[in-house]
């Protein structure tokens, strides 16, 4: 009986995936953990684990494609049970265009086969290989010894096979076009045209050249929801400058302490505290807009906005910070730091970006000043952080050198009102300005 393979929900929002890359092909045997294919989300590039053991039957979307949440994408014959090679390749109809493949430099130089490698040697005491990666390790001559395995605790899979074969492949190459071209010698008689380097070079980089890139489910989703927040929600700010000083100079002492556990507060920690300690005496900052109510909710929630890498098809995704008042600065930071690395390096889980009841969107590492952000419904309101910037100030009537960080509230008119955000700023002012209130 075939296992089904189904287009998985990712994110509290996905509706449809698009497989990016299939890592297995018909034919290949894969145990649970093992890598089968890139997909990308509304929200993130992710990978799609297997979560039986068995052969790869079928591929039934192929690489571009974009089907719903829960159609049949692959199947696996079960342990024992023999793939037919007569079966057919089922094409499910994808609901966009497929999106076309990306264009790789190939190299005019002929490549050298690769240099052979000493026989796979023993396994090391409790190394976990999977049946594909063991397969491709012994066909080409890699030592497992010598591998490190990224698939789950440490398991080698098909992807770090892939990924030494093609590191051999292009070491070799090099090596020899190295070597025609030093023994390669041009002829005394022949002349030699000399090279105009004035002459201008055409543009050979793609951005230097007119084209047109598919939007991806996540650029789709970001343009859908921001659009309809900035159509549905009537937006207007409020800006606010607050004496950084204080709160810079006690995060530098708590990270001397907290240097030999390996813990180092951000500036972003500290305001996830403040903002969530102010939601909790500003209940219309914790509320949605309900239609014919206000919804005001339970749990103080923050969301963390993070920027995720072009590697990973960039974008922005939202990681929540749960019950963040009740939390201590230590346990943001280590949550912060666990969701960031996690969003850009594998995506986060439908739980992890969820249920956000407001959101802050700190710009400042990258020196910017300030700007104003767009709503992420249904939150009632976002705070962008511009940097804490050094510049003259005046400090009890006298002018001195100070940092100063400039944020700006973004709010839903519908549920918050002028003076209720003019009261959210000097809560969170008094909280920035005076941090040790924020250990106890």
């Amino acid at each position: 009986m075939p296992i089904e393979i189904t287009m998985p929900r990712l994110s509290d929002t996905m509706e449809v995936g698009t497989i990016l890359h299939w890592h297995v092909k018909v034919g290949d045997e894969v145990s649970a953990g093992d890598l089968l294919a890139d997909i990308e989300t509304d929200k993130a590039t992710m990978e799609l684990q297997s979560f039986d053991d068995g052969c790869v039957e079928q591929l039934i979307v192929s690489e571009g494609n974009q089907v719903e949440v829960g159609t049949i994408i692959a199947t696996l014959s079960e342990e024992g049970e023999v793939v037919s090679d007569t079966k057919e390749v089922i094409e499910v109809p994808a609901i966009t265009q497929e999106v076309p493949a990306v264009t790789q430099k190939v190299s005019n130089t002929p490549q050298a086969a690769p240099t052979p490698t000493p026989p796979t040697g023993e396994q090391r005491t409790g190394q976990r290989v999977s049946p594909v990666a063991r397969r491709l390790a012994e066909e080409h001559g890699i030592d497992l010894n010598s591998v490190q395995g990224s698939g789950p605790s440490g398991r080698i899979i098909k992807r770090d096979i892939l990924q030494r074969i093609d590191t051999t492949s292009e070491t070799t190459s090099a090596a020899q076009t190295t070597k025609v071209v030093s023994t390669d010698v041009v002829p005394s008689t022949v002349p030699v045209t000399p090279v105009n380097i004035a002459q201008p070079l055409a543009p050979t980089s793609p951005w230097q050249q007119e084209r047109t890139e598919p939007l991806s489910n996540m650029r789709q989703i970001i343009a859908k929801r921001l659009v309809e927040s900035k159509q549905t929600i009537p937006h207007y700010q409020v800006t606010m400058d607050f004496d950084m000083d204080p709160l810079l100079e006690m995060r530098k002492t708590l990270n001397e302490q907290l240097a030999v556990s390996g813990i180092k507060l951000s500036v972003n920690d500290f305001l996830v505290r403040c903002c969530a300690l102010s939601m909790a005496t500003n209940q219309e900052f914790n509320a949605s807009f309900g239609g014919d109510c206000i919804l005001y909710h339970g749990p103080v929630n923050v969301g963390i906005a993070i920027a995720l890498p072009e590697e990973r098809g960039g974008g922005l995704v939202v990681g929540t910070i749960r019950n963040a008042d009740q939390k201590s600065l230590r346990t943001i930071s280590q949550e912060s730091s666990y969701l960031s690395k996690k969003a850009r390096e594998s995506g986060l889980a439908p739980d992890e970006m969820g249920d956000t009841t407001f959101t802050i969107s700190n710009l400042g590492m990258f020196g910017v000043d300030n700007f104003t952000a767009i709503i992420n419904p249904p939150n009632s309101a976002i705070l962008a952080v511009g940097a804490a910037i050094e510049k003259p100030v005046v400090r009890n009537g006298e002018l001195a050198v100070g940092h100063e960080m400039c944020a700006t509230l973004s709010l839903d008119h519908r549920v918050i009102d002028g003076a209720m955000a003019a009261m959210y700023l000097q809560s969170l002012k008094e909280l920035i300005e005076n941090p040790a209130s924020l250990l106890v």
